[in-house]
């Protein structure tokens, strides 16, 4: 996982330009603005929407809708997972040809391109086909075995509009293999986070400290301490990252000399932020404090990171300024109203599926196996009392349709009330 915030230096043929010993003309300051600009504009962008994205998913009922919650555990492993990943591609460029893995890469990301990108746009497209559009439903079921064992491999229901974004978006798809443009790269990597955002859902406060945290010494370390970070970010051609030219002004569509942020340092803040937005949801107060608290923490955070990158003129760790500002900026302010235990105590997959019954607690059980069994068995060998399977029978119990039934009935009850007037003559 990419996850930071590159410079290509002023005069240097670093990253993505001619390596044949010429060097670029030094950036205009016009043209620093502008991409540094421009990628904090881009970065908000998916946190934003994806947070707001985030709310609907989170009370929707559609299976293939669903977000994928991370719990503590899976906090804790990932900066784990993420370092091996890295340190893996890292001996792949060193090792392997660079062109095959990128070739191999790119397919990859172009049908994962395809589809997120699709994805993104079809709340968007739905507005702009007419009432009278034939729309058909479909579904794409996999299953594996059969019977009472068959098991759901995908489950993916779409229909005729989703068909038409996905071609759209098939053109953004062929674009980027063939030319490799920042353009295409950009509209996959903000495809890529604001699906991030939108379908990666922390359950609770405590576990995005845990992964902010973990993600916190992750970055440092392959930023600071080695260059592995970099050199995977220069060498991986895929939409891992946003880019955007600083001499855009002077080149034009075709400018190379590019600053870059990882989806990393976008997705990562922002599924924390978003969490802050359904407690804030949670809360029913009508207002969106730590939503918004949050939002301009990680705007002072990524600005912090600009300047101090275009000072030392080296590569930064974008969460070292990030973590303790997406974290620390909405703790204060729950300590100032006095919401810190309702902060974490929060947990939002409850709120995934409202519609769903959950154990709310566990049955106590006592006794050896034995035991149990006995009473299990007497309990099954025990008299049952016959109810009936419908309210119709209720009624023809009550009330006989048998003729010869009601008539004993009505000679049983003409004894008895004959009975009882000899009774009282006497």
């Amino acid at each position: 996982m990419d996850s930071a915030l590159s410079d290509p230096h002023n005069g240097s043929a670093e990253a993505g330009g001619p390596t044949n010993g010429t060097t670029r003309p030094p950036s205009t300051p016009e043209g620093i603005a502008l991409a540094y600009g421009s990628l904090l504009l881009m970065a908000l962008l998916p946190i934003f929407f994806g947070a707001l994205r985030s709310v609907r998913c989170a009370r929707g009922k559609n299976a293939s809708d669903m977000p994928e919650t991370i719990t503590s555990r899976d906090a804790a492993r990932f900066p784990i997972i993420a370092s091996c990943t890295l340190l893996g591609l890292y001996l792949f460029f060193k090792i392997f040809s660079q062109e095959y893995i990128n070739l191999l890469l790119s397919m990859y990301f172009f049908v994962l391109g395809i589809l997120a990108l699709s994805h993104t746009i079809s709340p968007f497209m739905n507005k702009f086909f007419p009432a009278n559009f034939p729309n058909r439903q479909y579904q794409l079921l996999f299953t594996q075995g059969s019977g009472e064992n068959k098991e759901e491999i995908i489950n993916y229901e779409f229909d005729t509009k989703d068909l038409v974004c996905l071609g759209l978006s098939s053109i953004v798809g062929v674009w980027y293999l063939l030319r490799k443009h920042w353009i295409a790269n950009n509209l996959f990597g903000l495809a890529f986070s604001l699906n991030g955002v939108e379908l990666l859902h922390l359950n609770n406060v405590s576990t995005g400290c845990i992964l902010l945290g973990g993600l916190f010494i992750y970055d440092v370390f392959w930023v600071f301490g080695t260059n592995v970070m970099v050199t995977v970010a220069k060498s991986f051609e895929a939409p891992i990252k946003l880019v955007f030219p600083q001499d855009l002004l002077e080149k034009g569509l075709e400018a190379d000399n590019f600053a870059m942020l990882g989806l990393g340092d976008i997705v990562i803040p922002g599924i924390f932020i978003a969490l802050l937005l359904r407690f804030d949801i949670s809360l029913k107060k009508n207002t969106h404090t730590y939503f918004y608290t949050s939002f301009a923490a990680y705007i002072f955070g990524l600005g912090l990171t600009i300047f101090i990158m275009h000072i030392f003129k080296h590569a930064q760790p974008a969460l070292l300024y990030l973590v303790p500002a997406c974290i620390g900026f909405p703790v204060l302010v729950a300590l100032a109203k006095g919401e810190v235990t309702e902060m974490f105590s929060y947990e939002s997959s409850a709120e995934i599926l409202p519609h769903t019954p959950r154990l709310t607690h566990f049955p106590t059980v006592s006794g050896s196996p034995a035991s149990l069994a006995d009473s299990m068995q007497q309990k099954l060998a025990g008299p049952r009392r016959r109810r009936p399977q419908n309210p119709s029978a209720i009624y023809e119990e009550s009330n006989p349709k048998d003729p010869a039934a009601v008539t004993e009935s009505k000679e049983g009850t003409e004894a008895s009330t004959s009975k009882g007037l000899e009774k009282k003559e006497k």
